[in-house]
């Protein structure tokens, strides 16, 4: 017996209770057949107004995280995705294998698709190392997706905090900044745009700036559900958020 409606592929998602993004940018993306089951993690929308309250966030989102996992899990997803990606960033690579593999013994053994891994796979499809990034993060959120990147063996060549005044307001940046903000960190040198912060909703605008400035430009929730697609067997190309569900 199969699920009715996620015959092909069920994912369990987590985000933050905060998050108006990552849903609707996800089930944008969904192929026939394959189901998202949205679980919250809760974390009040408390202002950010400096570095040490960007660590209070972080500190909420770590005390609630792992029961939202073990909640969306009872669904019985074929699949754990992470919707957030600032934590799966944390202390580098090492950090992120620790966590990755604390979510796997939640899921039971079930696959985990975490930010980080996402687009550190999806890079590698596009054989680069010249990046540039835009966060939606503080400092000290920067510093921490710049070590991941560099101990992965990536150049940056520019960083781009917005600096986001609350969770929730992480949404609130438009098209058109995320617009003028690629293309402040874009030029000749850089061979890849990165965002990430899954509460930015930039999926739709990656596939169009990629376009134009002919060269990757990947959006973190872009690349968390192709990587959960993909490793999860499902090939469909998905049109409309760039080459990497169109072309990888």
């Amino acid at each position: 017996m199969t699920d009715s409606l996620g015959f092909r592929l069920k994912l369990g998602i987590i985000a933050p209770s905060t998050n108006t993004a990552v849903q609707p940018e996800m089930e944008a993306m969904r192929p026939y057949g394959v189901t998202n089951h949205h679980g919250r993690l809760y974390i009040p929308d408390d202002p950010i107004e400096d570095d040490a309250a960007f660590n209070r966030v972080m500190d909420n989102i770590r005390a609630t995280m792992f029961d939202a996992a073990r909640i969306v899990m009872t669904c019985k997803p074929h699949r754990l995705v992470l919707g957030m990606s600032s934590e799966t960033f944390w202390d580098g690579i090492e950090g992120s294998k620790k966590l990755l593999a604390r979510m796997h013994e939640i899921s039971g053994g079930v696959p985990v698709s975490t930010g980080a891994e996402a687009v550190r796979a999806a890079l590698a499809k596009y054989r680069v190392r010249k990046i540039a990034v835009i966060t939606p993060y503080m400092t000290p959120g920067d510093e921490q997706v710049r070590r991941f990147f560099t101990e992965c063996g990536f150049e940056l060549v520019v960083l781009k905090g917005l600096k986001g005044a609350s969770p929730v307001q992480y949404a609130h940046v438009s098209e058109k900044q995320l617009r003028d903000t690629i293309i402040e960190v874009n030029d000749s040198s850089v061979e890849a745009i990165v965002q990430v912060g899954t509460n930015l909703a930039m999926a739709r605008l990656a596939g169009v700036a990629e376009f134009w400035l002919d060269k990757p430009v990947l959006a973190i929730n872009t690349a968390i559900y192709w990587h959960a697609l993909r490793e999860s067997g499902i090939d469909d190309r998905v049109p409309g958020f760039g080459s990497l569900l169109t072309d990888h």
